[in-house]
């Protein structure tokens, strides 16, 4: 899936299925009326709003979104990817050229942060947000040598500093804030392994929970894989969002609530590595209906409202005659991004020094497992984390052993959709045999030797082989850029390409200064250099001051796409039947 896509070359995918359409519901055109029909009494149906319309004989061409998009599986890969062409980088220009942004200023009579421009209907408050995995590929196509922080700069620079989209444009507008979704990993972090340690009883579980064992939910595309062909595994997804999808609530009900402005006046940009988060964007589940009306998913205000891939950051500097690789590699000057509305949020979002990436152990997709491993240790003293290789090295498993020699807790971790199509077959239930005297499912015996099923808790399945950093939106190793710049070949052969993720993954774990970039946390909860309590008390704060349960806030939930791809079509009659029904009439 989005191992491969790329937004300039969609032939690696299969076509969308025949179905793949947008039918508009109208009622059968007429017959011609014939010299038969002479004399024969018509029935006369006068005009009103429950009067059936006829079919029009020329109408508009559909537009088909994303979420139209989601609601159909008749596409047997990530063919959805056919349309993200609605989320990019020219998209973001056309929006920022729509209309003069939305500025924040500090009203001198009451020291209150307030947002002029809010006259112009058309104008929006632009932030960005921005994944390590992003910035470690920028970082590698900038050459050797080259931190992510440094590369986290360059995208600041490009996005609010006077050298990059401010510089140019119709009202050169830029984003107010450009924040790191690291931050947002690391809630996820702790609200992720408080889930999982609820499933296996040593917390209070939720209602709604998923159940053991739990399967990550940060990865769009495996996410989108499960619904549309494994629905019986959606029970298993973490109910978490992903840190794209809490950063975005978290900045449009914050943003909302503190300035006083309605959340489509918000415009919030990821930058992610991998096309499938555009996919996550559009979902109905994460936008304003579940946060700020009854909870149920509906098309609402977006709570991101684009996104862009790693490729496309060089492509939107390109569009405006920008040089991305000559943005300055200072931190953004104080006076280029103003203060956020909200103090303890802005701690949060802007600590003094970004936090390096944790131990090469924890891999480069966020490192859920590893939390959750090390979470559990520290619940057992003297225990440790043993590792057993499956059958590539993209399968992994690992046991937290206690002090006396006995495992206390199993994970895994499943990379690569071929790994992960082992994974779901060993977790689909058992079906009753129809045949006469069959024992029942609970009863039947099982191979000797053999297990069925999975005893693991907790299991990290990420599509991408290799994991988040080498994500399809990725700057890969036969890009033009990489090759000029880094002196690859125009084809690179096997070996040069595991060189190419190397220089990545090298980047991914360079931090800022050595062990200077990690942040230190005060308080007895450290684990992996993160305080559960602090995680805790920002996100009861955020709950305080939108007034929304944090329940709502953090969670989101799955929906089975049932296809009707091959499936008989109805017939005339059928579907006059069923419109008649729509609009109140009777048969």
């Amino acid at each position: 899936m989005s191992a491969i896509l790329s937004a300039d070359d969609l032939n690696d995918f299969i076509s969308p299925g025949v179905a793949c359409i947008k039918p508009i519901e109208t009622l059968p055109a007429p017959p011609p009326p014939t010299d038969d029909d002479a004399g024969l009494e018509h029935e006369v149906i006068l005009d009103g709003p429950g009067a059936p319309q006829p079919a029009s004989t020329s109408t508009e061409p559909t537009q088909i979104s994303l979420t139209d998009c989601l609601a159909c599986s008749g596409c047997v890969t990530s063919a959805e990817a056919v349309l993200v062409s609605l989320q990019s980088h020219a998209e973001l220009l056309t929006v920022l050229d729509g209309a003069p942004g939305l500025r924040i200023h500090r009203d001198e009579s009451t020291g209150k942060l307030g947002v002029a421009g809010l006259e112009n209907p058309d104008a929006k408050l632009f932030v960005a947000s921005v994944a390590p995995q992003v910035r470690a590929s920028l970082a590698a196509a900038t050459g050797r040598g080259v931190r992510e922080h440094d590369a986290g700069n360059m995208i600041a620079q490009l996005f609010s500093g006077d050298r990059g989209l401010r510089a140019g444009g119709k009202w050169n507008n830029a984003f107010s804030w450009v924040v790191d979704t690291n931050t947002a990993r690391e809630a996820c972090l702790v609200l992720g392994a408080e889930e999982v340690l609820a499933g296996e009883g040593l917390s209070e579980a939720t209602p709604g929970a998923a159940k053991k064992p739990i399967l990550t939910s940060s990865c769009p595309g495996w996410v989108c894989y499960a619904e549309k062909t494994h629905p019986y595994v959606l029970p298993h997804i973490s109910r978490v969002k992903s840190p794209q999808a809490l950063m975005g609530t978290l900045l449009k009900t914050s943003l909302s609530r503190t300035l006083g402005i309605a959340p489509d006046r918000i415009w919030h940009l990821a930058v992610m590595p991998c096309f499938d988060k555009k996919l996550e964007a559009s979902r109905e589940e994460l936008t304003d209906s579940i946060w700020a009306g009854d909870g149920k998913p509906g098309r609402g205000v977006r709570d991101v409202d684009c996104v862009i891939t790693s490729k496309e950051v060089l492509m939107l500097a390109e569009s405006r005659g920008l040089d991305f690789f000559a943005q300055p590699r200072s931190t953004l000057p104080a006076e280029q991004q103003p203060q956020f509305p909200d103090g303890a949020l802005s701690r949060f979002l802007f600590p003094p020094r970004r936090r390096a990436q944790a131990d090469p152990a924890a891999g480069t997709s966020g490192g859920n497992l590893y939390y959750i491993l090390n979470h559990v240790a520290a619940q057992h003293a003297g225990s440790r984390i043993d590792t057993v290789r499956g059958r590539n090295a993209d399968v992994v498993e690992y046991s937290v052993v206690s002090a006396t020699g006995e495992p206390v807790f199993k994970a895994a971790r499943y990379y690569g959709f071929r790994n992960i199509q082992n994974l779901v077959r060993k977790l689909k239930p058992a079906r009753q045999s129809r045949m006469p005297g069959a024992r029942p499912v609970g009863g039947a015996r099982k191979p000797a030797g053999k297990s069925t099923g999975l005893e693991f808790a907790y299991v990290e399945v990420m599509a991408c082989p290799g994991g988040c950093t080498n994500g399809g939106g990725q700057v890969k190793a036969d890009d033009p850029i990489v090759v000029e710049r880094n002196g690859l070949s125009s084809k690179p052969d096997p070996q040069e390409q595991k060189y190419w993720l190397a220089q990545v993954d090298e980047a991914y774990f360079s931090g800022e200064d050595g062990d200077a970039g990690v942040t230190v946390e005060t308080g007895g909860d450290l684990i992996c250099g993160i305080s559960s309590s602090h995680i805790r008390d920002t996100l009861a704060h955020w709950a305080d001051i939108t007034g929304i349960e944090l329940e709502r806030l953090v969670s989101t939930s799955y929906r089975e796409v049932v296809s009707d791809v091959g499936k008989n079509k109805p017939s005339d009659t059928e579907r006059v039947i069923q419109l008649a029904g729509k609009i109140g009439g009777g048969w």
